[in-house]
């Protein structure tokens, strides 16, 4: 199997009320202690979170604001969200940094948050605050996640409308102002973007199959159900998890029920171009969602203390 030669970029967890940082590096197998930690502002309740490649910041959304910080303690900004949300449960604002740490795009899921108008999506300067650029989304959505491209400066976002679907724009900055586009589906949920940037991962909102699609267009190159993985279409359901072990292999995640009504999950790769169902694969995950998988070969599962665990197959 081959793996990606893309440096894997930091990754973070809320720990113990800390904000942790990870690099997780080849020769590292095992519990990985944090590389950095930040300590959010106080009275802040963290709901998103980023790190810039060099450490020194880390980005964090609460409902009600985007924030940096350093690693000494020091409040470098704060871009309140205004109003103040009407509500405190079912919106998730998110945060992702680009690869470059020049541009902090944030998802305001304001209509949820009660703030009279619909979702935004905001590009930021990371080292000011200042909005570079701002959207309407057209979107009642509660969450969002978003997939910065490793190369074209692009970012995919997913809004989860909860029971109404899910919808996947992708945006660029261009000369000033957001080039905005709304994939032509709303029963889609995007899961994973490929190491290289080529392509990308979704799963059917209604969890009857996944799909690889080209970008930038969202073509789709192929399609798997539970009844290619040798499993009962009826009864088994594709979870909406998993994502790019390397370039060339996906992993699937698969959940159903047993005899005695005892919910199960299984893992499997496959072959990113083809289709191709290698098999199932031990990924020590205690849920169908403790999966990361990092693209360069690796994954990461959650220890027992919060902090994440790389695992690589033998």
């Amino acid at each position: 199997m081959a793996s990606s030669p893309r440096a894997v970029r930091p990754t973070t967890r809320l720990v113990d009320g800390l904000l942790c940082a990870y690099l997780p590096d080849a020769a590292t197998v095992g519990v990985l202690s944090p590389a950095a930690t930040f300590r959010p502002a106080e009275g802040d309740e963290v709901v998103g979170h980023a790190v810039c490649t060099d450490l020194r910041r880390a980005y964090y959304t609460t409902l009600d604001a985007a924030v940096c910080v350093t690693a000494h303690g020091t409040l470098l900004w704060r871009s309140r969200f205004e109003p103040p949300a009407d509500e405190v449960f079912g919106h998730q604002p998110d945060c992702e940094l680009s690869p470059d740490g020049r541009v902090l795009w944030v998802y305001r899921p304001d209509a949820t948050a009660g703030r009279d108008r619909p979702d935004q999506w905001v590009a930021m300067d990371a080292a000011t605050g200042e909005v570079l650029a701002q959207a309407d989304l057209e979107t009642v959505g509660h969450g969002g996640v978003q997939l910065a491209h490793p190369a074209s400066g692009q970012v995919l976002l997913n809004v989860g409308e909860g029971q109404d679907g899910s919808v996947v724009h992708r945006a660029s900055l261009t000369g000033g102002r957001m080039e905005l586009l709304r994939y032509p589906w709303d029963d889609r949920c995007l899961i994973d973007l490929s190491p290289d940037g080529h392509r990308f991962l979704t799963v059917d909102h209604a969890q009857n199959d996944l799909a690889v699609h080209a970008f930038p267009g969202g073509e789709v190159l192929f399609t798997l159900t539970a009844a290619d993985f040798g499993h009962d279409p009826e009864t088994v359901y594709l979870e909406w998890s998993g994502g790019y072990l390397t370039e060339d292999t996906v992993v699937a995640t698969l959940i159903g029920e047993d005899e005695d009504e005892e919910d199960w999950f299984r893992h499997y790769s496959l072959d990113a171009r083809t289709g191709r169902i290698h098999g199932e694969f031990d990924t020590h995950a205690a849920d169908p969602y403790d999966l990361r998988p990092l693209g360069d070969g690796s994954w990461l599962t959650t220890g027992p203390g919060g902090h994440p665990v790389r695992h690589t197959r033998p």
